[in-house]
């Protein structure tokens, strides 16, 4: 397969197709296909941003129909068909079942955008300027949102300092017996601790990128205890793990948490379409007219297909089970392989439909068996520090016989690259054992 003029034109800062080398030209369902016919199941789902599978036939059908009637495609912020229909349905679907009052901000169409806005707004309404954000979090890559983004490979990247951001241990970073919560109540109660007073506190619900790591629920309660008790507001960063990935369509909700912004892209218009969102408590909305623009704030293709996606998988709890029913799936799977190869090292954590095979730290066995499931015709990423996470993120919609596929090449993938790391170990043990004699 020609990919030359990739290596030719275009920017060394790509990612994915260094991982997944070939030329994709159509996709269905959590098929991908390549230009030689091959197909591939998809683990991947656009790092999660296609939680409906690729090509959602219903909610292709409502685009086309869209664009059949000549229906606004690019408005700036101005009043639409499309926005209107999109608001009245986030109202019923999710807003008032849940008795919540929210404000929604559409801002830039991905994630980093809805992030800047959220830290931008927490400042204004707050009068200060320092953030809290976690170990291991990823919040994206423009200047704001980096700042808050704590991996070094993307914070090197920057080309200047980063600063207005205090970094706290997440949920386990210190380990299973030592409380972060403490800690942080500890700093924000001494004057003479160094930390100046917050503005708001950042976090993901489950970390995607930083590895899969998941904070426990009373942590999450005491996190959005100690922000109302030192005047600081909870922004959940909800956007690879909200819409729907961890079972119910906001991460945070099983935690029984009231966030005071949250922040939602990827999969929010259920197509692969951009757009992200920030949704707030009515009393922060102090933003002036135009104080926040963006050229590409009203996507209203998008609109169709995220009305869409609400109206088909969630005014139905039925979907919501038929999440949890494949998460145990996935999980018992992943729970069996690690008893059977007991020596590997390996152990498993994720909520719903995102779900971390965790290797140990040095070694590369994740990106070993990702590569491997590759070539067995399996796109599955890794994440973590150390990329020592195989991050598992199927389409919430894949049927069982192809999600049972998928990890029965995981399981081949794993047993290969486990022998294969065998193999150099002995391949050492024989050099040196025979230079030593």
């Amino acid at each position: 397969m020609d990919l030359k003029i990739f290596d030719r034109m275009e920017s060394e800062v790509r990612g994915y197709v260094r991982s997944f080398p070939v030329i994709f030209q159509q996709a269905r369902g959590s098929t991908l296909i390549d230009e030689t016919g091959r197909e591939y199941i998809d683990f991947f789902s656009g790092a999660g941003t296609l939680n409906y599978g690729h090509n959602n036939a219903e909610l292709k059908g409502k685009l086309l129909e869209y664009l059949e009637e000549d229906g606004l495609v690019h408005g700036l912020d101005m009043a639409s068909t499309a926005k209107k229909y999109f608001m009245e349905t986030f109202e019923r679907v999710l807003l008032a079942p849940r008795n919540w009052q929210y404000k929604l901000q559409f801002t830039g169409p991905t994630g980093t955008n809805a992030v800047e806005a959220a830290l931008k707004l927490a400042r204004l309404v707050k009068g200060r300027s320092n953030i809290i954000s976690f170990t291991h979090g990823f919040h994206g890559v423009s200047a704001g949102s980096l700042a808050a983004t704590a991996n070094s490979k993307f914070r090197q990247a920057a080309g200047m300092t980063l600063g207005n951001t205090t970094f706290m241990p997440y949920d386990g970073y210190m380990g299973p017996d030592f409380n972060t919560i403490t800690y942080l109540e500890r700093l924000l109660e001494d004057p003479s601790s160094g930390m100046d007073h917050p503005a708001a506190v950042i976090v993901e619900t489950v970390q995607g990128e930083g590895g899969v790591n998941v904070a426990n629920r009373q942590w999450l309660k005491d996190l959005e205890t100690l922000c109302r008790q030192h005047d600081m507001l909870l922004i959940v960063d909800d956007i690879q793990v909200g819409c729907g990935r961890t079972g119910s369509f906001f991460s945070f909700e099983q935690a029984g948490i009231r966030p005071d912004i949250i922040t939602l892209s990827k999969s929010l218009s259920g197509f692969g379409l951009p757009m992200s969102l920030v949704l707030f408590k009515p009393e922060l909305d102090i933003w002036k007219p135009g104080a926040h623009s963006g050229t590409f704030r009203g996507n209203n293709l998008a609109f169709v297909t995220a009305a869409q996606a609400l109206d088909s998988y969630w005014s139905d709890k039925r979907f919501e089970q038929d999440i949890r029913r494949k998460e145990a799936m996935v999980r018992d799977w992943l729970e069996n392989l690690v008893h059977s190869y007991p020596m590997a090292g390996l152990s498993v954590r994720g909520r719903g439909l995102i779900q971390g095979l965790v290797t140990p730290a040095r070694g590369g066995l994740a990106g070993s068996i990702a590569r491997k499931a590759f070539e067995q015709g399996l796109v599955v990423e890794t994440s973590g520090a150390n990329d020592e996470v195989l991050k598992l993120l199927p389409a919430l919609t894949i049927p069982d016989a192809q999600l049972r596929q998928g990890l029965e090449i995981i399981e081949r993938s794993l047993a290969a690259a486990l022998a294969e790391q065998e193999q150099r170990e002995q391949a050492k043990v024989l050099k040196f054992g025979g230079k030593g004699r």
